[in-house]
């Protein structure tokens, strides 16, 4: 009996341990970029090109810069209604509509309390993840009544990448990666073992580490890895069940085989 008992241990080890995630290739299309933002489900590629943003939809194309706040350092199209941009070296957010008009535009200097902004990603409503570097604390900030709804306690290592839908925000740091919902209650917590970037999707995750993508199903803490082939990933998108990987020439498109 005991010998079956380990015999089972051993092949549930196994079958864990093979299980990845399957993709099947559905297109690729030529296109070159700085920096992949976000394709939504019509196919509307928003990027990031000599610090200028593009949306990208068929032929037609409609961009915005601000040449007087530098190099943007990241962007978000979540929500495609209000596109948020991060110019770190001003510590200013723009904050766009689906035609790229700026809407909002809020200068974290001027402030009081001083915010030292580092990362952002979409909320709900009127509201912008932000973090904040002097604190090492992540805050739900209203940019339009200009206060914090909701905060979190300090982390303690330095944050790598940073995602959010309406209800949850995803905090990737170099030992953690953090969970958090709308109030700023941690929801969860998994070691980092090497992950540098992520991307959300309905509340699951994708994970990158070297050159290789790994899939984390909300409500979970099993992550598993997608197979890719040898592709190269320099940059990598995903919506809903398709992914995007982009190896600055071409952009490639998967359907993930999701059980």
């Amino acid at each position: 009996m005991r010998y079956i008992i380990y015999i089972f241990i051993a092949f549930s080890v196994s079958i864990n341990a093979q299980k990845s995630i399957e993709t099947t290739y559905i297109k690729k299309t030529n296109i070159v970029f700085d920096k992949l933002v976000a394709v939504d489900n019509f196919g509307t590629i928003f990027y990031l090109k000599d610090d200028v943003i593009l949306k990208k939809s068929g032929n037609n194309v409609i961009t915005y810069n601000n040449l007087q706040l530098g190099n943007i350092a990241s962007a978000n199209a979540f929500n495609p209604l209000k596109i948020n941009l991060l110019y770190k070296d001003f510590n200013t957010v723009i904050i766009l509509d689906n035609r790229l008009a700026e809407v909002f535009k809020i200068d974290f200097n001027s402030l009081i309390p001083y915010k030292n902004v580092t990362h952002i990603s979409t909320g709900h409503d009127n509201t912008i993840w932000i973090f904040n570097q002097d604190l090492q604390k992540l805050e739900l900030f209203d940019y339009k009544t200009r206060t914090t709804r909701a905060q979190t306690v300090p982390v303690q290592s330095s944050v790598l990448d940073l995602k959010s839908n309406y209800n949850f925000c995803w905090l990737l740091t170099e030992n953690y990666l953090y969970v958090y919902n709308y109030f700023g209650s941690l929801v969860k917590k998994i070691k980092n073992s090497g992950y540098t970037e992520l991307a959300e999707t309905n509340g699951n995750i994708i994970l990158k580490k070297d050159n290789k993508l790994f899939y984390n199903k909300k409500s979970t803490d099993n992550i598993f890895p997608i197979k890719t082939g040898n592709l190269l990933i320099n940059q990598f998108f995903v919506t809903n069940e398709t992914l995007y990987i982009y190896n600055s020439e071409f952009l490639q498109e998967f359907q993930l085989k999701i059980d």
